[in-house]
């Protein structure tokens, strides 16, 4: 299922599986510098995004704009007001981990990154681990009530074993979400042309997924959805919705929500390519500042109207399941 098109103000201006969570002790602060910018790296990783406060902001900035997406929700599972164990793998800043605690006092919520870039003072029922989901996991099976994945496109290399591990540390009954967003950015509005550097953007990284093997597709064409179904959960249920950038739609709601969006895509732009561009597909850096650049600036063009969609996705692990 799909949202219904958004609204438009037409008022507006038009411009090794062999390690467990304490063998990443040694690589915890490892980092290599990319163009003056921190990039993290481990055993199973080399993270496409750099690590330092302004891609942190970006990602927080980002975290309030899918929160208003779902509807000023942090989850659409129905979880019931008492989880219990909640994991939220990869969980960055910490910031959906620190709300969903916040939420609910009762849950013990833990939250995991390879980088340790999350604050300290958090409420008393949250806590944060150094942990690589691709390794093997260490927690008790059938521990977790709820498993929360979110924004993990460039970074996982087999989805299907990632799902599978959800599962089996998953209590009978218990739940996984995934959230992700797609790259390329459309327009109800305009035709945008297949050579248009919205298209351009969008390819680079599928191809670049498809090059280091962790797709940037995985919001697209029911991917999660199918993947769930496969490693055994029922009542998959799936929507896409449709996320603006700038203050064009009608409703007030959807323009706060495209305005922030803008705010953390410019803020975001240049750390989301430039590893693309650079380290993968072998740009010289003077070549893939110019194209991003040249992307800023056509998606600051609000008559465009543009917007991307974010996939979320859920699913049961049956009761009867060991």
């Amino acid at each position: 299922m799909r949202d219904a098109p958004v609204l438009v103000d037409e008022g507006i201006d038009t411009a090794s599986i062999a390690s467990s969570t304490a063998s990443l002790t040694e690589s915890v602060y490892a980092y290599r510098k990319l163009h003056g910018r921190p990039y993290k790296k481990t055993s199973t990783t080399e993270y496409w995004a750099p690590v330092d406060e302004t891609q942190n902001e970006g990602l927080e900035i980002i975290h309030n704009v899918l929160l208003m997406a779902l509807g000023d929700k942090l989850y659409e599972a129905p979880i019931g007001d008492s989880p219990g164990n909640v994991l939220d793998v990869g969980t960055g800043t910490g910031i959906w981990a620190i709300d969903f605690a916040d939420q609910h006092p009762t849950a013990a919520v833990t939250g995991t990154d390879i980088s340790p870039i999350q604050p300290t003072w958090v409420p008393p029922n949250c806590k944060f681990e150094i942990d690589d989901c691709l390794l093997e996991w260490t927690w008790p099976l059938a521990h977790f009530d709820y498993v929360h994945l979110r924004c993990l496109y460039g970074s996982i290399p087999d989805w299907e074993s990632l799902y599978a591990k959800a599962f089996r540390h998953l209590k009978p009954g218990g739940w996984l979400e995934n959230m992700e967003m797609d790259f390329r950015i459309l327009s109800d509005h305009v035709s945008i042309p297949d050579d248009h550097i919205f298209n351009k953007w969008a390819e680079l990284f599928y191809i670049a997924g498809e090059k280091i093997g962790r797709s940037f597709a995985v919001a697209n064409d029911h991917f999660m959805r199918d993947l769930m179904i496969k490693v055994g959960f029922v009542d998959v249920t799936e929507r896409g919705i449709k996320v603006p950038l700038h203050g064009w739609p009608k409703d007030t709601r959807q323009r706060q929500m495209g305005l922030l969006g803008q705010f953390g895509l410019d803020q975001s732009l240049d750390g989301f390519g430039t590893f693309m561009l650079t380290q993968i597909h072998g740009w010289d850096p003077a070549e893939a500042a110019v194209f991003i650049a040249s992307m800023r600036k056509e998606t600051r063009k609000v008559s465009y109207k543009p917007w991307y969609w974010s996939t979320v996705v859920y699913g049961r692990k049956p009761p009867d399941a060991a």
